[in-house]
């Protein structure tokens, strides 16, 4: 079914869900291999698709099984999963729907109706071509690692290493390293072409950047200041993006002063409309602590609490129970559990592995004399007794 833009309408309980079961070949060996697992993992699921699609065992908009099935299943990070996905959705075997999956598409087709808008990594695509036309880089000729280009374009490495793959995977460069931080980008291919309208990067527009857009009129047109604004997850649906997508746009609102973020049952509230220049001078903005400061009080608290855990029942060497059964047991989100962890690491407690056989493992008894920073939560209704 198609809606009034002609784009296509999806009822994700209507689709297939794979199973990692109905994988036909067998898993490739990451153990002794030459380049990126990603790319590998990417080709074995090309090969995977191809065959059973063939074969007619599998059909046009079935879903694939989740990527954290995939890297269980093959024993390695949800990360280079997901740029796997990448690779194969760059090659036209695969296409994600936001709040539906992602779904197996007939490669030999034109590129479907649905709806997606310009995203970080092909802006980033556009402005390493670019880079590579201004100057003057020839054929054969190497062009910085994506640590260095990250810097040059204003992009995350992240980012960037994901558009230099990509480049390779359309055969413009050519990877002559098996780690892409190495200068190891060759340039293979001089066959393209920047319009005026790529060459002008401000003129694209991402995801989050329309739905900061979006977010602007919903809340000229049903909040008013010192409304709250609807949970993440309400967001979500309401727009049919990923929660993701709205915290990475309301982020940017956040830092417009249009939006205050506080935590707990006090939520994200307005303290000033989009297209308005005065800053409300709504007495309990100033009185809260900001939601980065209140954040770190919350991440330090749980990581005392994690030191006494640590000293009272593991030895160095022991594994940590996972994230998710820490949040279970301490009742808090399995987000704050993450930091407090890495930031255990970085203070030389803890050490991460990956992989079927990973985990967090202790490399040093924590004391557990520090304490906490104390911080009050003020109600705004008592904003008037401490003025």
């Amino acid at each position: 079914m198609k809606d009034a833009n002609n784009f296509l309408l999806l009822d994700k309980s209507s689709l297939k869900k794979l199973d990692i079961k109905d994988i036909s070949i067998a898993p490739p060996d990451l153990k002794n291999v030459f380049e990126p697992k990603a790319v590998v993992i990417s080709q074995w699921l090309i090969d995977w698709i191809k065959a059973d699609f063939t074969a007619g065992k599998i059909k046009e908009t079935d879903l694939m099984p989740s990527k954290t099935e995939l890297a269980y299943y093959l024993g390695i990070s949800i990360g280079t999963m997901q740029n796997a996905f990448r690779y194969v959705e760059d090659k036209g075997y695969v296409e994600s729907k936001q709040c539906i999956g992602t779904m197996i598409r007939d490669w030999r087709k034109p590129t479907s109706a649905m709806r997606k808008l310009t995203s970080k990594r092909d802006i980033c695509t556009d402005l390493i071509k670019k880079y590579v036309i201004e100057n003057k880089i020839k054929i054969g000729q190497k062009i910085p690692s994506s640590r260095i280009l990250a810097e040059l374009i204003g992009f995350s490495s992240n980012t960037t290493r994901l558009a230099l793959e990509k480049l390779c995977l359309s055969g413009i460069l050519e990877r002559k390293f098996i780690s892409s931080n190495e200068t190891g980008w060759v340039l293979k291919s001089n066959d393209f072409i920047l319009t005026k309208e790529n060459l002008n990067i401000s003129n694209n527009i991402t995801l989050v950047r329309k739905i900061e857009n979006d977010l602007e009129n919903y809340i000229k047109k049903n909040l008013k200041i010192g409304d709250k604004l609807p949970a993440h997850e309400d967001l979500a649906t309401e727009f049919k993006v990923s929660i993701k997508t709205i915290h990475d746009a309301l982020k940017t609102l956040i830092k417009k002063e249009i939006l205050l973020p506080r935590r707990g049952r006090y939520g994200t509230t307005v303290i000033r409309m989009p297209g308005e220049e005065a800053i409300s001078s709504k007495k309990e903005t100033s009185i809260f602590a900001s939601a980065q400061e209140t954040a770190f009080y919350n991440y330090e608290k749980t990581q005392n609490h994690i030191k006494l855990l640590i000293a009272q029942n593991y030895e160095i060497g022991s594994k940590l129970p996972s994230i998710k059964v820490l949040s279970t047991e301490l009742d808090l989100s399995p987000n704050t559990i993450r930091k407090a962890l890495n930031n255990l690491a970085k203070d030389g407690y803890l050490r991460f592995a990956r992989g079927r056989w990973g985990g967090t493992f202790v490399v040093d008894i924590p004391e557990t004399s520090s304490q906490s920073f104390k911080w009050l939560a003020v109600n705004p209704k008592y904003v008037e007794v401490y003025r």
